[in-house]
């Protein structure tokens, strides 16, 4: 007991166990709805072109970086859902084209010119420890926001999200959800771009989804369990980086990682169908 409660002692741990936990309930809770959707390679290429808006942003007012990249990220997720839906353009060829090139971008940015704000690493790899108070805020405010969306438009969603065609029939403007849940998701992944890195938040979206597929076939109770095995992802991932020296967010994947193996030895094909599946019994 003496050993866990060692690192509570430092207040730079502190904060790190609250934005660590905080940042792994809110990628938990707005993966569901990434993973039953089918896009988790969206969100792997949202945080891919957030980080193109981040770079850019630095040549001109570094301190305003935040906004630049959430702007790029949501302009990046309202193409994309222009272009697959208005040509024949498939979303995961017009995912790539634009978050890809928005990448590449931001890495010829940072290779040009250098950066005056945060560096390359922490927007790649993410630094928990260096997070300032407007980071903070910046995340809680997302996470009340985000939160509140669900809540609030929780059916809308679950129609959506499993029969958008019955949905619209039924007088669920689906275009306006897809869009309102895309500038979440952009949302949610920039205020996580800190705490875990542009090559991780993307694991995290999926990773707590998929173990909750695996437990329940209620779309309700995955939504709830994903959100708790994000947040315990985030508490534990920060208390072992603190000893095994590791950088936190490697070390959250990790723990969502092993998660994921032990769950899915736990359940069997059961787990793997689950998966597999997108029908809701809620």
């Amino acid at each position: 007991m003496e050993t866990l409660l060692e690192p509570l002692s430092y207040a730079f741990f502190q904060k790190g166990l609250f934005v660590a936990s905080l940042s792994g309930a809110l990628l938990g809770l707005i993966g569901v709805y990434i993973v039953l959707r089918g896009m988790s390679y969206m969100g792997h290429g949202l945080s891919h072109s957030i980080f193109g808006g981040f770079a850019a942003m630095q040549l001109f007012a570094a301190q305003f970086y935040a906004i630049g990249a959430g702007l790029w990220g949501i302009a990046s997720a309202l193409a994309i859902t222009t272009i697959t839906k208005r040509s024949r353009v498939g979303a995961d060829a017009a995912i790539g084209v634009i978050t890809i090139a928005s990448f590449a971008l931001g890495v010829a940015l940072f290779a040009k010119f250098g950066t005056s704000g945060p560096s390359f690493e922490n927007a790649l790899f993410g630094s928990i420890l260096g997070i300032s108070t407007g980071q903070i805020v910046g995340l809680v405010a997302v996470s009340f926001l985000t939160t509140g969306f669900v809540l609030l438009r929780y059916r809308a969603l679950l129609f959506s999200t499993f029969d958008p065609d019955v949905a619209a029939v039924s007088g669920v403007n689906v275009g306006r959800i897809e869009a309102a849940l895309m500038v979440v998701l952009s949302l949610a992944i920039l205020a996580t771009l800190t705490v875990i890195g542009v090559t991780l938040v993307a694991a995290m979206l999926v990773i707590p989804a998929v173990v909750a597929r695996m437990l329940t076939d209620s779309f309700g109770r995955m939504l709830g369990y994903s959100t708790v095995i994000g947040t315990l992802c985030g508490l534990i991932g920060m208390y072992v980086s603190y000893y095994a020296g590791v950088p936190s967010g490697t070390m959250i994947v990790l723990v969502g990682a092993a998660l994921f193996i032990v769950v899915l030895l736990a359940t069997g094909g059961r787990g793997l169908r689950r998966s597999a599946g997108l029908d809701s019994h809620s």
